[in-house]
């Protein structure tokens, strides 16, 4: 058997701000399954080659394909300022979409065991998030930044890349550009990695990662204490387009999700 039946769905969540969040949702046809383990899915920030409309919608494939090899359910996200989903890019307002995406595997799908999987800033700030919330047992980073001090040496260039972009749809957004550009020293990944000691941790980055420099992976690990970091030698910063980064991925959670006393991988 190559997996398991799923059923599959795009949806809209609320945010903090009363955002819209576009989403899709793979779910186990088993209610005692989807109910058990779930993995939140968090795309990178986007780029002149995958604009903000663009970026995350492959994540809807991946989704599928860890739902039916890990009989779990999965949720993936488009932050606010990307997809289909309202609002504008800010690094707290990424946080809080994470947090608003949690409780709703929470309360609404009754989930209990969640993994957060982010990619890029989607791992950095998934971190963030998972840092100080309930039911994650672990998180998996992958070619996320340890901080974003770059960013915020030039907040102002930043800005304008946001818009250029198509992350910051609203010409008179931030209306707080003080409390906008602070965010960007203060949401650290580096830093809630140690106050997520106690949960798993996956660190996976490429070797040849032009991107966010392989470092930040290591600091990122030693911040944890007990991460495990993997390299994939040769691997840019597109890892999720890398069969060798998806199958470390599945891998690693497949052992997360055994060690948490669910039921034996279908094959």
């Amino acid at each position: 058997m190559a997996g398991i039946k799923v059923e599959s769905s795009n949806l809209k969540i609320k945010s903090f701000n009363n955002a819209e969040l576009d989403a899709f949702l793979v779910k186990p046809l088993s209610a005692e399954e989807r109910s058990r383990n779930a993995i939140l899915l968090l795309h990178g920030f986007p780029s002149q080659d995958l604009q903000a409309k663009n970026v995350g919608s492959g994540m809807s494939d991946l989704a599928v394909r860890i739902s039916e090899r890990l009989v779990s359910t999965v949720l993936s996200i488009r932050f606010q300022g990307c997809g289909e989903s309202s609002g504008n890019f800010s690094l707290r307002t990424w946080v809080e979409d994470v947090n608003y995406a949690l409780q709703f595997m929470i309360n609404d799908l009754g989930v209990g065991n969640i993994w957060v999987c982010g990619f890029g800033t989607g791992g950095s700030v998934g971190l963030v998030a998972a840092s100080t919330a309930s039911n994650i047992v672990g998180v998996v980073c992958v070619g996320s930044p340890a901080d974003f001090d770059d960013w915020a040496a030039n907040p102002d260039q930043l800005l304008e890349y946001s818009r250029n972009i198509g992350a910051i749809k609203d010409p008179g957004y931030p209306d707080d550009l003080k409390s906008w550009k602070a965010e960007l020293s203060e949401v650290r990944a580096v830093e809630s990695a140690e106050l997520l000691r106690s949960k798993a941790l996956l660190v996976m980055h490429g070797s040849e990662d032009d991107k966010v420099p392989h470092f930040d992976a290591r600091l990122i690990a030693d911040s944890h204490g007990d991460a495990d970091l993997r390299f994939i030698s040769g691997g840019g910063h597109q890892l999720r387009q890398d069969p060798r980064a998806i199958a470390v991925l599945i891998g690693w959670l497949d052992r997360q999700r055994v060690m948490v006393g669910a039921s034996p991988k279908i094959d």
